[in-house]
């Protein structure tokens, strides 16, 4: 199976990198450059006097560099940075968008149903019948597919994963503090007033183990109206360490870094996406610019008719004027005329809206650019069917689609990643035990309270004396101990593993799905080429058969054995068979790109690489 190598966007960041290792949030900001809305150079280097010559190798350029589709994919690298920084920080993921547009339907080529049907070879006359609107048929929409797997219920998270990023917390307050007393004795006044400040400072840091650790530094310092306390005022202090280690749940690296590695696969599923939206819109340049071929084709097709139509108009008008012809053939070869015209309206109608597709499709301006807007596409590339061209086996094929094609392969991760988060809904039904662990010292310091009876002065001293007896451990305190968490029911972790596990088997299904779609592409494609090489091959045969019969019909018609009726009939299957012609050769050139779409290799075909499509130069 083919590996895909995860490739970041080219930008420079070398200057940045210091920045970057300090806030890396930040960095990922500034990478966040805004989107540029400006044409690549490249098309207007293709407009001269008026027209945009373009070949099909210069629309996949075009696409690479403008489609606005693509640029869209370009910015979920950063946002699949984004969530694995989270996860290294301990964070629950945000997700990765697994939505790929396809490029729009588009007019379609000559016979196709924006061309509003145009009468069967067995009809006497071509359609002449308005066009029908594009828009109406959708074909300026661009479908959207969501290739994710995992459905639209997420995971459940499992057992909480610890912060990794470590927090200093800091506490500065003042107290003013008077209480009643009812035994006059205990302080010798009858209202205790404390007036005093805290201090406090700590660490608190959790690893991929679940070994949570807090350092904890605690200063208070007070001072009392009491007649009785021994030191006033008085300094406490205590400077302790806190470990808890989870022994059962939120136990183990696996466990709690499973976010860290699925945002890891996120980060190669995104890359496998953008491969797919490449190949997405390759194949829809491909399959629009064909149809524009075509269509441009049929133009000079109608074109043909209509100069067909105008000379046997000509010619009937001047064998009516010599008497030779009844005046009725005049008015059918009449007829033929403005039918025919109005068959190269039609299809000149749909050239252009096929040509604003593909306008659209190739600028990122679409055709607010008043150069392209007034530019007209002339294609440089004729459409071509080999004489030969050798199928490989099919079961080859589905070999190679199964090992190529980016949409399975991110899907295969999906089932992975799927796999790795049931880790925690799994750890989630154990019972929570840890073993806790407490090491603190503690200090005591102040001056004599002269009020107090006389007493022996072990705490005697200021600040200084304090941090003495905390860092010589004077008065140290330990403790070590297990505590432990043994819910009696625990239904609602044991039903979220239940409903994970359920996912992940819908998850494979889904996935066999896909494979068995890829297979179906395939074979359809490879029945698709066979069909249309067929077809164009008839229509070439009845192409030139009825061109042979018109020639024969206006050679009677000519010396007065046929009429202008038989003439028009045969204009109009010649008109039909040149127009099949064209329409086969079209689809077996799409049918060859549906294959190539069909079993992931399109890219290499027509030498596209996935660095310069991720880069958007070419």
């Amino acid at each position: 199976m083919r590996k895909f190598k995860l490739t970041s966007l080219s930008i420079p960041v070398l200057r940045l990198l210091p920045f970057c290792l300090l806030t890396p949030v930040s960095c990922l900001l500034l990478l966040a450059q805004s989107p540029d809305f400006h044409n690549s150079p490249r098309v207007h280097d293709l407009i001269r006097a008026g027209n945009l010559y373009l070949s099909q190798a210069d629309a996949l350029a075009l696409a690479i560099e403008n489609n606005l589709d693509v640029e869209l994919d370009r910015f979920s690298f950063q946002i699949a940075d984004t969530d694995f920084l989270r996860a290294k920080g301990g964070g629950l993921l945000r997700g990765i968008p697994f939505l790929i547009t396809e490029a729009p339907t588009g007019a379609g080529g000559p016979l196709s149903p924006v061309t509003t049907n145009p009468a069967s070879a067995t009809s006497v006359t071509t359609g002449t019948t308005v066009t029908t609107n594009a828009l109406e048929l959708g074909a300026l929409g661009e479908p959207i597919t969501n290739l994710s797997i995992q459905g639209s219920i997420p995971q459940s998270t499992g057992t909480p994963v610890p912060i990794f990023d470590p927090s200093i917390v800091g506490q500065l307050n003042w107290m003013h503090q008077a209480t009643p007393e009812l035994d006059i004795l205990s302080y010798g006044v009858p209202s205790l007033v404390a007036n005093g400040f805290n201090a406090n400072a700590g660490l608190v840091q959790s690893f991929v183990t679940g070994t949570q650790v807090n350092l904890a530094f605690n200063n208070t310092h007070q001072s009392q109206n009491g007649l009785t306390t021994n030191y006033n005022p008085y300094t406490n202090s205590s400077l302790g360490l806190t470990i808890t280690q989870p022994l059962v749940r939120g136990f183990g690296t696996a466990l709690n870094t499973r976010f860290i590695r699925i945002a890891a696969n996120d980060r190669k599923i995104n890359t496998l996406l953008f491969h797919q939206q490449l190949i997405a819109t390759v194949y829809g340049v491909i399959r629009l610019y064909t149809d524009f071929v075509a269509l441009y084709e049929d133009v000079k097709v109608k074109q043909e008719s209509v100069a067909a139509a105008e000379k046997l108009y000509s010619d009937s008008k001047a064998q009516v004027d010599e008497g030779t012809l009844a005046p009725v053939e005049l008015t059918r070869a009449n007829a033929q005329l403005f039918a025919t015209r109005q068959d190269l309206i039609n299809a000149r109608g749909v050239l252009e809206e096929q040509q604003a597709i593909l306008k659209n499709l190739l600028t990122r301006t679409g055709n607010a650019d008043p150069e392209v807007q007034a530019a007209t596409i002339i294609p440089t590339d004729p459409l071509d069917i080999p004489e030969k061209e050798e199928i490989r086996p099919i079961q080859d094929l589905f070999t190679e689609a199964l090992a190529n094609r980016p949409d399975l392969g991110q899907a295969s991760l999906q089932i992975e990643n799927s796999q790795i988060g049931l880790k925690g809904a799994r750890n989630a039904t154990l019972p929570e035990v840890d073993l806790v662990g407490i090491v603190q010292s503690n200090g005591l310091a102040g001056p004599l309270n002269p009020s107090a009876p006389a007493t022996d002065t072990p705490f005697l001293g200021g600040y200084g004396t304090v941090l003495d007896q905390l860092f010589t451990q004077k008065y140290p305190t330990y403790q070590i101990g297990v505590q432990v968490t043994l819910p009696i029911h625990n239904r609602i972790a044991e039903s979220d593993l239940a409903r994970d596990e359920l996912q992940l088997r819908q998850s494979e299904v889904r996935l066999r799905q896909l494979q068995n779609q890829a297979r179906l592409e395939v074979e359809d494609a490879v029945i698709a080429m066979r069909r249309a090489r067929g077809s164009y091959e008839a229509a070439v045969q009845a192409r030139r058969f009825q061109q042979e019969s018109l020639e024969a019909e206006q050679m009677k018609y000519e010396v007065g054995a046929s009429t202008a009726f038989f003439v028009i009939q045969y204009e109009s299957l010649l008109a039909q068979a040149k127009s099949t012609e064209v329409a086969a050769k079209s689809a077996y050139v799409k049918a060859r790109a549906a294959l190539e779409r069909a079993t992931g290799n399109i890219l290499e075909a027509h030498q596209i690489s996935l660095e310069e499509g991720i880069k958007g130069r070419m």
